[in-house]
């Protein structure tokens, strides 16, 4: 069981890893509302699935439905979307690498709201060095067209600090209701579904057939393997592995995504750039070496 579980691992930190890559090619075509929607989309339908197979939908589960309602704002509609408009600003490398960050987000998320954290020496040269990549990515010294966006460095930072508030609000208010990780993520989706289909304007999103490649990349890639599957084998590696080992795959997708993005599309990545991922990777080493951000296989871990 636990060979299986390796390899599940390793196949959900390449499927996160090349979400990036996805999302690049349909910004393309489409808005980023639609990118969110047909993410969302699809990716609900297996996850569906698997919770119908395994009785996780019950009926007196829906007395929670505001907090469902604020996880799939926080956790779904606004951190998909804002990833989705940085991506489509930014190389696919760079969204990837700045990615690394949202255990950062979390932790200070945490730190103002929960006020049950505190702030070690470990802890703050993580977040400094942590948020020290993230400024060496941004270059805001660097201007013209050799800078990069500043204003999709801004929307990933939004998404990360949404999925971030999303932890805070499961530990919070979620932690003791006794949901599975497979219910609570079924119903947080569903009302994301349901938000994300009333705010998209959907004039155009058809231009996605136009490119096969866009297409499968969002439909499966996004939807059924970056969202849907992707939370079923996270959930599947947390029993035999651990959630400490299984919250190690967030490592994974920087790495990946810049790997891809060299390699198959060829986008230029510098030395700097390298080092700023090794200074965001080594913050967030710090911080979760010292305090788990999962326990009991609930959700409290995000996917980019």
């Amino acid at each position: 069981m636990q060979r299986i579980a390796y390899i599940a691992f390793a196949a959900l930190g390449i499927i996160w890893g090349s979400n990036f890559l996805f999302v690049k090619w349909a910004s393309a075509l489409i808005s980023p509302a639609q990118i969110a929607f047909l993410r969302i989309f699809f990716g609900f339908l297996p996850m569906l699935g698997y919770a119908v197979i395994r009785k996780e939908i019950k009926l007196s589960h829906f007395c929670y439905w505001p907090h469902f309602l604020v996880m799939s704002l926080l956790a779904a509609v606004l951190y998909y979307y804002a990833f989705a408009v940085g991506i489509s600003l930014l190389l696919s490398s760079v969204a990837g690498m700045l990615s690394g960050s949202i255990p950062l987000f979390a932790f200070v998320m945490t730190l103002i709201f929960l006020r049950d954290e505190t702030v070690s020496f470990q802890k703050g040269v993580g977040v400094a060095l942590g948020f020290l990549g993230v400024f060496m990515i941004a270059r805001p010294w660097v201007g013209g067209i050799d800078g990069v966006n500043v204003e999709g460095v801004l929307y990933m930072a939004l998404g990360s600090l949404s999925l971030g508030g999303s932890f805070v609000y499961a530990r919070k208010f979620l932690s003791d209701l006794n949901l599975s990780a497979v219910a609570l993520s079924t119903y947080q989706m569903a009302f994301a579904l349901l938000v994300v289909a009333v705010v998209t304007d959907f004039d155009g999103i058809f231009r996605i057939t136009e490119d096969t490649k866009s297409m499968v990349g969002v439909v499966a890639g996004l939807g059924m393997l970056g969202t849907g599957v992707a939370f079923i084998l996270y959930y599947f590696i947390v029993n035999p592995l651990g959630a400490v080992t299984a919250s190690a795959a967030t490592y994974i997708p920087p790495v990946v995504a810049l790997i891809i993005v060299y390699f198959v599309i060829h986008e230029p990545v510098t030395s700097l750039d390298l080092v700023a991922m090794g200074l965001i990777l080594s913050g967030v080493y710090l911080l979760q070496s010292e305090k788990q951000w999962i326990s009991g296989g609930r959700l409290i871990k995000g996917h980019s």
